[in-house]
């Protein structure tokens, strides 16, 4: 019976909090691809130490464990790197085949958000396009819109929560 009550815990977690936990691998990695990886082995971890896992606060034990899965890559990245002469940094370089495949993928992941940013009511469309696609901080679009700091955060958590339903109706549509 502790086995199917376990089962169901880690889809009710899957559910709720996939996203989130992608965002932050995406976030601390940069790479999609990594994040999505990074993503299943903080479930898989999840689901191994369930028993650990503090009811009233198992959002924030996900994203611990997403943090530190992060953090360990990170590590183990660097270790992978060899300190190389002066001379020989080009061969540290990403192969050219390589290249053109990755800038296509975040072109193509950065346009569906564009995409989708355009598509927001009014005040929301410029705050999701200043934050999410120009990077521009909570502060920095407060200062050029001359607009609170409260307000251009609520503006933000609500873009990206439109920008998530609106995300996953194309996701569905596929």
């Amino acid at each position: 019976m502790e086995r199917i009550d376990s089962k169901e815990i880690l889809i009710r977690l899957i559910n709720q909090y996939q996203n989130l936990i992608f965002s932050i691998c995406l976030k601390m990695t940069g790479d999609y691809f990594v994040a999505e990886d990074l993503t299943q082995e903080t479930f898989l971890s999840a689901y191994k130490h369930l028993d650990q896992c503090p009811k009233e606060a198992e959002k924030a034990w996900l994203c611990r464990i997403a943090g530190n899965k992060c953090i360990d890559y990170s590590r183990a990245a660097a270790r992978r790197v060899v300190p190389a002469e002066e001379g020989q940094m080009h061969s540290l370089e990403v192969p050219d085949s390589e290249q053109p495949l990755k800038q296509v993928l975040n072109s193509e992941i950065m346009e569906e958000l564009r995409i989708c940013c355009n598509a927001l009511p009014p005040p929301y469309r410029e705050v999701s396009i200043a934050y999410f696609l120009e990077g521009k901080t909570a502060k920095t679009i407060a200062q050029e819109s001359q607009t609170g700091i409260n307000t251009v955060k609520t503006h933000i958590h609500r873009a990206r929560e439109m920008l998530k339903k609106s995300y996953r109706k194309e996701l569905l549509q596929e």
